[in-house]
């Protein structure tokens, strides 16, 4: 019998051995390839269908995501409404998402019920038409939550600080206006849906716990698609960066609050410093407990809270400071953000902090591991950033082993207050 009179040991995070669960892999007639992690205790399911149908691939502003968003807004068979009683009756949820790179539609479901779902997904895939009555509410409703949305300082600064920091024609630097919403014509998602959904690059993935045959109803499905028939096409684009590096916006002229974005270009995970400076940035602003927070909220009194992390992009990155604080206390609270940068660069970490954060992320690494879902959330990043589980024990071994001299290297490289673009608006 346990005696709970005497507390269980305690056990450092960083001695855990972690291990991510592999995932099933296999291929449909069509070359579209499927990763799967079939666990859980709860009879449920999502698979999650990933295009390269993001804004990298736009040849027109908001094209890209206008066309995910109707995708579950009408085919050749069924209307919006129809389509989406057709899931609730199944007590399923399916949505859709537009990213920089990716695009998806995503099913929650019930395991018993993905026979009678598969094949309205894949409806929606080769029948979507756009209704013009549909795209005209979209417009109408997009432009109303942008004039809303354009009278709060924290969206503006989001727009200005990617544009400053990537450029506005880069896909991560670019926002849109009224006029675009305006300017999208039916034909043109039509054009792209065919390119990028009917003959695009795909990926699945399925986590929970799955029909025995899954891979059989995904081929009967979806493996008879033209799928994958059409290369990716080769687009890059070069960061072009503003030249001025501060900047002070009025949104608001009788506004009591700011938004502050202090950022600058970074390298992506393919870095060899990338899991390094994931830890430096967890110590500087990167959980409650950072720098940032215990001297801006808790000492300073300036902000709620104060956030800093790396953007999580595919090709280009960025490392963003974001808080909102009183306009009149905006200016202090940068120069104390400049302050904890010096700090960092000036004297190396003490053990017991470094111990902190090391426990921290470890710890959140087990909590990111915790149900099938989760782990297959990573998997994706990985897969879709072209990396492997490998990436995964190096980034453990990293944080095991940094030390405060990595870090303080780290931060005389990076950490400079005239790397950084600054911009406040209030």
């Amino acid at each position: 019998m346990i005696n709970r009179t005497v507390a269980p040991p305690i056990t450092d995070a960083v001695a855990f051995d972690l291990r991510l669960k592999p995932c099933d892999r296999y291929t449909l007639d069509n070359q579209v390839p499927v990763f799967a992690i079939n666990a859980g205790a709860q009879e449920v399911v999502m698979i999650e269908w990933v295009f390269y149908a993001g804004n990298w691939y736009e040849s027109k502003n908001i094209i890209a995501g206008t066309t995910n968003f109707l995708l579950k807004n009408g085919t050749k068979q069924r209307n919006a409404y129809s389509i989406n009683e057709y899931f609730e009756f199944y007590g399923a949820y399916l949505n859709r998402s537009c990213y920089n790179e990716t695009a998806t539609i995503t099913l929650h479901c019930l395991s018993k019920h993905v026979a009678e779902l598969l094949p309205v997904v894949a409806e929606l895939l080769t029948e979507s038409i756009f209704p013009e009555q549909e795209l005209a509410i979209y417009k109408q409703n997009q432009k109303q939550r942008l004039e809303v949305n354009l009278k709060k300082c924290d969206f503006v600064s989001n727009r200005l600080i990617d544009e400053y920091v990537y450029g506005f024609h880069h896909p991560y630097g670019k926002y849109t206006s009224t006029l675009d919403y305006d300017a999208v014509e039916r034909t043109e998602l039509e054009k792209f849906f065919n390119r990028f959904y009917q003959q695009g690059t795909c990926r699945v993935f399925a986590a929970g716990k799955l029909p025995t045959d899954l891979d059989q109803q995904l081929n009967r499905v979806f493996g008879s698609l033209p799928l994958n028939s059409a290369a990716l096409p080769e687009i890059n684009y070069s960061l072009n960066p503003a030249t001025e590096k501060k900047y002070r916006i009025i949104n608001d002229k009788e506004g009591v609050q700011g938004a502050i974005r202090i950022a600058q270009p970074f390298f992506n995970r393919h870095h060899p410093d990338f899991p390094k400076v994931q830890v430096l940035n967890n110590i500087f602003g990167g959980f409650f407990g950072s720098r940032l927070m215990s001297n801006i909220r808790e000492d300073k009194g300036y902000t709620y809270g104060i956030h800093s992390y790396l953007q999580n992009h595919i090709h280009h990155s960025a490392w963003m400071i974001s808080t909102e604080a009183g306009r009149d206390v905006c200016e202090a609270t940068i120069t104390e953000v400049y302050k904890e940068m010096e700090l960092l660069r000036q004297e190396p970490v003490e053990q017991e902090e470094l111990d902190l954060v090391k426990n921290y992320m470890i710890g959140s690494l087990l909590g990111d591991l915790d149900g099938p879902f989760q782990i297959i959330g990573r998997w994706k990043t990985y897969i879709l950033n072209g990396l492997d589980e490998q990436y995964f024990y190096n980034s453990i071994d990293t944080i095991r082993k940094v030390t405060a001299d990595d870090l303080q290297t780290l931060a005389q490289q990076h950490l400079n207050p005239e790397k950084f673009y600054e911009l406040v608006v209030v």
